[in-house]
């Protein structure tokens, strides 16, 4: 990403004053951020197969997290805590630490971004139920369900919007 430039979704988030440790990506981030990704999917996405977790793995550490369009929260020290990527106002990531977990780093970002957006939309696995609730109890509504993921995989999403 080109951070001289940042796309226009990104300013937007980045206006709200609600998220002060919350920055774009740097490239420095992104082993940090691919362990973000690889504990919070170890805590709660028991349903992937060994094959298709080592295939997302694989994907995220070298197609994803390098090329995609982050926001990253931060502690004091500058170390990233949870990423946020999304498309839009479609949330296509949201990945808290483990260690972070429970600390309501994921609702400041869900909370920062609805000050921007009139309405956000996202897909959740179906088996992640811990994930569904996060996202309920932040306002947002079932909208539909799909039998595969976006890959053609065997796990069901569960669509789901919010609107001011």
């Amino acid at each position: 990403m080109d951070l001289e430039d940042p796309p226009a979704i990104i300013i937007k988030a980045l206006r709200g004053e609600s998220m002060k440790s919350l920055r774009l990506v740097q490239k420095k981030d992104h082993n940090r951020l691919f362990d973000v990704w690889q504990t919070a999917v170890a805590a709660t996405h028991h349903f992937l197969s060994e094959n298709d977790a080592s295939e997302i793995a694989d994907m995220v550490k070298n197609q994803y997290i390098p090329h995609a369009e982050l926001l990253v929260t931060v502690n004091d020290n500058d170390t990233p805590t949870a990423f946020i990527g999304m498309t839009d106002n479609t949330i296509d990531a949201l990945f808290v630490h483990d260690d972070n977990r429970g600390q309501g780093i994921g609702g400041n970002i869900i909370r920062h971004m609805q000050n921007q957006f009139e309405r956000l939309m996202l897909d959740v696995n179906e088996g992640n139920p811990g994930a569904r609730a996060f996202y309920e109890k932040h306002g947002f509504k079932m909208t539909g369900r799909s039998e595969m993921d976006d890959q053609g995989r065997p796990y069901p999403l569960i669509h789901m919007a919010w609107e001011r």
